[in-house]
């Protein structure tokens, strides 16, 4: 068995944090996204991987490499002709899959468990075709199954009107023929080769599809707030505190599962409540960071508290005055107070799609 993991696309719903950084390289737990699924890949037994790009792109091949790092052999296949949609990238890597069974997974997707229990039940009932569910909140969101008894007779792609609370996650598993199905649609209203549709035709077809439901939490992350859950999820598996400093200061409080970086120090009162997670060469001074928050490297925070949050790495937080919450900041940013400079008042520099609470 291969794997083909997508991480083109354009994260159009992620804006501003996608004008700059693609979002498969977006970091969760201070980790690119893309790397949790490349290690749940790994820890399959699957050695060879191929990664579905857009066209022109140096920089995911260059945050990744050559899969060494994980075990893998990775290779690149750009999606010629754009974002024709998930069924496309399929046939565009045919050559690539050749007669090999494979696990295609969606780059943005955070699973909790493992998938040695999908691909034992895949060869077990001699599957064509093997759908990964979740039951969620929003399924108009996503592609959905119709069960019948114990079958799917169809999956609709994000209908109005879904007739289960089924999703079907970007976890697929398919022998070969999946390229006749991908071959064999037309692409859907909105100029794209559905992959749900693809998967109709195989059931139609007489193929045998079969579906397994995901145990423990999964997250599709389209949204910033579906960033920050899948943020959350994966720092509540922490345990236990990995530290770089010989010893605790009296001014400091630190409880909960924590993870520092090297290099990182802190200074004066702090106060640490985790599951947190900071990465290399931080400052953390006079202030409080606070449940599901993630430091990347070369932060600074000053005098301030945060919580639930996703800072990349070289960003300051100084002197706030304010407690932050529920917030994503992109790389090398600087948050301060209003009046550490002249004349006082909200100092704002929006791009495009921006979100900004006062």
């Amino acid at each position: 068995m291969k794997a083909l993991i997508t991480a083109g696309g354009r994260g159009t719903r992620l804006r501003p944090i996608t004008y700059t950084i693609n979002k498969h390289l977006f970091p969760i737990a201070n980790k690119p996204m893309i790397f949790h699924a490349l290690e749940k890949v790994a820890k399959a037994g699957i050695k060879e991987v191929a990664i579905n790009i857009n066209e022109g792109d140096k920089e995911l091949p260059a945050a990744v490499g050559n899969g060494k790092k994980f075990g893998l052999k990775i290779t690149y296949i750009e999606q010629k002709g754009g974002a024709l949609g998930v069924a496309h990238a399929i046939t565009n890597a045919e050559k690539w899959i050749g007669k090999d069974d494979l696990l295609y997974y969606f780059g943005d997707n955070i699973i909790a468990g493992d998938l040695e229990k999908l691909i034992k039940r895949f060869y077990r009932d001699k599957l064509d075709c093997l759908l990964a569910l979740s039951k969620v909140r929003d399924p108009e969101r996503f592609g959905v199954p119709v069960i019948k008894g114990n079958r799917i007779t169809e999956v609709q792609e994000k209908p109005q009107n879904p007739k289960s609370d089924f999703a079907v996650t970007g976890i697929y598993f398919y022998r070969p023929v999946i390229l006749e199905a991908t071959k064999n649609i037309k692409p859907s209203a909105r100029g794209e080769y559905e992959i749900s549709d693809a998967h109709t035709y195989l059931i139609k077809k007489g193929y045998k599809v079969g579906y397994e439901e995901i145990t423990g939490w999964w997250k599709d992350t389209g949204k910033p707030e579906d960033l920050l859950e899948g943020n959350s999820l994966i720092l509540g598996s922490l345990q236990g505190m990995d530290l770089p400093f010989k010893k605790l200061e009296s001014d400091w409080h630190l409880e909960g599962a924590i993870k520092v970086g090297k290099g990182t120090k802190f200074k004066g009162k702090v106060v640490i409540r985790g599951p947190v997670i900071i990465g290399e060469n931080c400052v953390i001074e006079n202030a409080c960071v606070e449940p599901y928050t993630a430091l990347g490297d070369n932060v600074t925070v000053k005098g301030t508290e945060i919580s639930h949050s996703i800072v990349c790495e070289g960003t300051q937080i100084l002197e706030c005055g304010v407690r932050i919450v529920d917030s994503l900041m992109g790389r090398n940013s600087m948050i301060k107070a209003e009046d550490h400079t002249l004349p006082h008042g909200h100092k704002l520099v929006i791009g495009d799609n921006a979100q900004v609470e006062l």
